[in-house]
């Protein structure tokens, strides 16, 4: 009985001084949390998120609203995501803008998805660049503005965002915001899809119908020419 109370008396001592000695790092924290061993990487994320790290604060974020090593909680991600975008994080920004969208661990606020879409969207995140422009589009939280959509669509889109892509197609193809140009809107579909978009084949085998050879041949140029720019030729 004795030897055992030792020993575990002996154990804890060594856990003390292992905790004592243990430094949070955030890339070991990445490391285990890539290999899904979640405890060491909130062992190692929740004194530097607490400390201020803004990638330790948007990865409790991820973990909070993915449910991952912890009890899934909205309201938790918020928290976090919130600490890294106030810190400039254009990642936690647009996951802010999806939770305010979405009504996600917050009221649902349009107006409040924009500015962090639009946070976002300045510091060039693509995604953050196509639900900005979906908001101006549709009208959520802003009035209605085709011509700012298409700019923040074709910001996106030129960073090879496969959804940006097809709705600006869709754009060209019934003149909201831009003259109507079935070879713009070839070119674009054609892009969506080359990048896996699951409806632009379909919707680029429609604008054939409206189109002459010498039109589709002239939008597959240009989608050739736009994609081996790197989107900057387009």
């Amino acid at each position: 009985m004795m030897k055992n109370l030792i020993t575990l008396i002996f154990s804890l001592v060594i856990s003390f001084q292992s905790l004592a000695e243990f430094k949070p790092h955030f890339a070991r924290g990445f490391i285990a949390y890539l290999e899904e061993d979640y405890e060491t990487a909130l062992l190692h994320w929740v004194t530097l998120a607490n400390e201020g790290d803004v990638n330790a604060q948007f990865f409790l974020g991820e973990m909070y609203a993915n449910g991952e090593g912890v009890l899934e909680n909205d309201k938790t991600a918020v928290k976090w995501y919130t600490k890294a975008a106030e810190q400039g994080d254009a990642g936690a920004q647009r996951k802010l803008g999806v939770m305010y969208a979405n009504g996600e661990g917050v009221l649902e606020n349009d107006k409040t998805a924009v500015k962090w879409f639009t946070k976002a969207a300045e510091r060039g995140d693509a995604k953050a660049q196509y639900n900005l422009g979906i908001m101006y589009e549709k009208g959520f939280g802003v009035l209605e503005n085709d011509k700012t959509a298409v700019k923040w669509f074709t910001k996106a889109a030129e960073q090879g965002d496969a959804d940006a892509q097809f709705n600006l197609g869709a754009m060209y193809a019934n003149g909201k915001g831009v003259l109507t140009s079935d070879i713009k809107a070839y070119m674009w579909f054609n892009l969506a899809a080359y990048n896996e978009h699951k409806d632009a084949a379909h919707n680029k085998d429609t604008m054939t119908k409206r189109m002459t050879k010498e039109q589709i041949s002239k939008a597959q140029e240009l989608s050739q020419q736009c994609l081996d720019s790197g989107y900057k030729d387009c």
